[in-house]
């Protein structure tokens, strides 16, 4: 593998994990009511956040999990039972409702200090769990290994796939005035109960692959590694 596939292969992963399209009804819903520029400012401090983090981490990540005696299978196992505990959130009726905020309404031209606002209030659990959760920043230290083996110019494409990544998602949250509007109150919620289960999964799935891990022959690979070829 060169620098140019390790980067693709990044990006691609980075792209379904941070899941901008599968997180827009909730980003809709912590920004309802904002004007085009707030929501904008909010979607680029979320982003730049997301870039910065998983940067961060692709540069320190194993160091960090090494120096605390941490290891990947622990790492994956806690983050799946934060993402559970989220999951199980997200099924509740009134999950939309916790990120709700009327100062888009009554302060229409505060853009720096609403987005201030609301990327405080979204850090956890939006951008954290839900966006960088323990598959994206494992995604990152396994492929900063993979990059430190190739070369500068794997480290230099890696950075790249980041950012792109980050790009895409800023884009995608930009654009949820249209898709909430096509949505309404009734299909975000709808998206969001659906979106609960699949997290569900997901984080029984980080669960299985870090027990698996951990102890060796506990589960069948079925279990762990449900699609092997690859076929979505």
């Amino acid at each position: 593998m060169d620098a140019v596939d390790l980067g693709v292969n990044l990006f691609v992963a980075l792209f379904a994990l941070l899941d901008p399209i599968g997180n827009l009804p909730i980003f809709a819903a912590a920004t309802a009511g904002a004007t085009l520029r707030q929501r904008v400012s909010v979607s680029g401090l979320i982003c730049l956040f997301a870039v910065v983090f998983l940067g961060f981490f692709f540069f320190t990540g194993l160091g960090l999990l090494q120096f605390f005696g941490i290891s990947l299978a622990a790492f994956r196992i806690a983050g799946g039972i934060l993402l559970l505990f989220l999951g199980l959130d997200m099924a509740r009726e009134d999950f939309l409702k916790m990120f709700a905020d009327a100062d888009a309404v009554t302060d229409a031209g505060d853009v720096r200090g609403y987005a201030k606002r609301r990327f405080q209030r979204l850090i956890v659990p939006f951008a954290i769990p839900l966006m960088i959760g323990p598959g994206a920043i494992s995604a990152v230290i396994i492929q900063a290994g993979e990059a430190e083996r190739i070369g500068p110019a794997a480290t230099l494409a890696s950075l790249a796939a980041i950012s792109a990544a980050g790009l895409v998602s800023f884009v995608c949250f930009s654009l949820t005035g249209p898709i909430s509007r096509v949505l309404g109150d009734v299909g975000m919620a709808i998206v969001v109960r659906v979106l609960g289960l699949i997290l569900c999964a997901l984080a029984i799935q980080f669960i299985l692959a870090g027990l698996a891990e951990a102890i060796p022959g506990m589960f069948s690979s079925i279990a762990t590694t449900p699609y092997p070829s690859g076929g979505h």
